[in-house]
C-alpha cells in the first residue's frame, strides 16, 4: 500500500509541475504576442485642419499606407478621425482630446493641426502630412534628424518654378496677386519664397492677406484691376474656398493659377504640383514603420522629390490663354 501511495503522490506532483509549466509557457506566449502587436489594436488619432480635395486625398492615402504596412481599420487599427473645419481653436481641442485618450499614434494633416498636436503630445509619436516648412512651423529642428517625437512629410514646391509657369502662359506678366492666410506659417513661407523669385523676374507681388474663410472672396475682389493674374499657394483656408476666388476671377477675366493639382482640376489654369494621395500614403507607410519600432527622432522628414505639370485646358480657354505644344508635351495631365 505504501508503494502504491508513493507512486500516486509522485504522479500527482509531476502532473502539477507540468500544469504549472504549461501555464507559465502560455503566459509567456500571450505576452510575446502582445509585445509583437498581434493581439493589440493600435489606437490612432487622425486630425485634419479643414476639408478640401487635397487634404481628403491625404487622409485616404494615410489609411491605405497603414493598411499596406499591416494596420487595417476594423482589424488591428482603431481610427479616431477629427476635422477642425478650419478653426484654430478646434485643432487645440482635438489634440488635447487625443492626449487624454492616450492614443498610440497621432497623425496630423496640415500645419495648424500638426502644431497643435506637437504642443499637446510629447509622450507618443506625432506624424504630420502636408506641412510646407516643418522647421519654420517649429515642428522639427532639422529635416534629416528630428530631435523629439515629431516627424512626417512635407508638400513644399518651388515658387520659382511656379512663377516661371505663370510667365510661360503670360510672358508680359508684371503684377501677380497672391491670396494667403496670414496666420498660417506655411503660407507666409511660400509668399516670401514667391517674392524672392519675383524680384529676379521683374514681377511685383501684390499681397492680399486674410484671417478667416469669410474674407477670401473680398480678397479676390480687392485684387481685380491691380494684378494681371492671381496665384493661390498651398493655403488650406483659401483652397477650401477656391470657388469663391474662381467666381471673381472668371467674372473679371483675371487668370488664376495654383500650387496644388486638385485646385487645377477645380478650375485654376495650371500648376507644378505633387500627388497628395501619394504623400498621404507615404505618411501612412512611415507611421507603419514607427509602430513597428522605428525611433521617431531617427526618422527624417520626407519631402516629395517630384512636381508634375498639370494643365486645365478648359480653364486656360476661359481666360483666353493659349496652351503651347511645348507645355502640352511636358504635362502629366491635361484636364479638358
Amino acid at each position: 500500500m505504501r508503494r502504491v501511495a508513493t507512486m500516486g503522490l509522485t504522479a500527482l506532483l509531476a502532473f502539477s509541475l507540468a500544469a504549472c509549466g504549461n501555464q507559465a509557457t502560455g503566459e509567456k506566449t500571450e505576452q510575446a504576442a502582445a509585445n509583437s502587436g498581434q493581439q493589440q489594436t493600435v489606437k490612432l488619432g487622425l486630425t485634419q485642419f479643414v476639408e478640401h480635395p487635397a487634404l481628403d486625398a491625404i487622409h485616404k492615402g494615410i489609411l491605405d499606407g497603414l493598411k499596406d504596412s499591416g494596420y487595417e481599420e476594423g482589424k488591428n487599427l482603431e481610427v479616431d478621425s477629427q476635422n477642425a473645419h478650419g478653426d484654430m481653436n478646434n485643432t487645440v481641442s482635438i489634440a488635447q482630446k487625443y492626449a487624454g485618450d492616450k492614443k498610440d499614434l497621432v497623425i496630423a494633416i496640415a500645419t495648424p493641426s500638426a502644431q497643435a498636436a506637437a504642443k499637446a503630445i510629447s509622450d507618443k509619436p506625432v506624424l504630420f502630412s502636408a506641412v510646407t516648412d516643418p522647421i519654420s512651423a517649429q515642428l522639427v529642428n532639422a529635416l534629416e534628424k528630428p530631435d523629439k517625437n515629431v516627424t512626417g512629410t512635407s508638400d513644399k514646391v518651388s515658387m520659382e518654378q511656379q512663377l516661371k509657369l505663370v510667365k510661360s502662359f503670360m510672358p508680359g506678366l508684371k503684377k501677380l496677386g497672391v491670396i494667403y492666410t496670414t496666420s498660417e506659417v506655411n503660407s507666409e513661407v511660400q509668399v516670401k519664397d514667391l517674392e524672392a523669385a519675383a524680384s529676379k523676374e521683374g514681377v511685383e507681388i501684390v499681397k492680399a492677406g486674410i484671417s478667416q474663410l469669410s474674407e477670401v472672396q473680398l480678397a479676390a475682389q480687392g485684387l481685380v484691376g491691380k494684378t494681371d493674374a492671381m496665384f493661390i499657394p498651398i493655403d488650406n483656408t483659401v483652397v477650401s474656398s477656391f470657388e469663391a476666388v474662381l467666381g471673381v476671377a472668371e467674372q473679371n477675366k483675371v487668370p488664376v493659377f495654383a500650387s496644388d493639382t486638385d485646385t487645377v482640376k477645380r478650375g485654376a489654369v495650371a500648376t507644378y504640383g505633387i500627388d497628395y494621395y501619394q504623400i498621404g500614403k507615404q505618411t501612412g507607410e512611415m507611421a507603419g514603420r514607427v509602430l513597428k519600432g522605428q525611433v521617431v527622432a531617427d526618422t527624417p522628414v520626407e519631402v516629395s522629390k517630384q512636381a508634375d505639370l498639370y494643365i486645365n485646358e478648359t480653364a486656360a480657354a476661359k481666360f483666353g490663354l493659349p496652351v503651347s505644344e511645348a507645355l502640352k508635351q511636358q504635362a502629366k495631365e491635361i484636364i479638358k
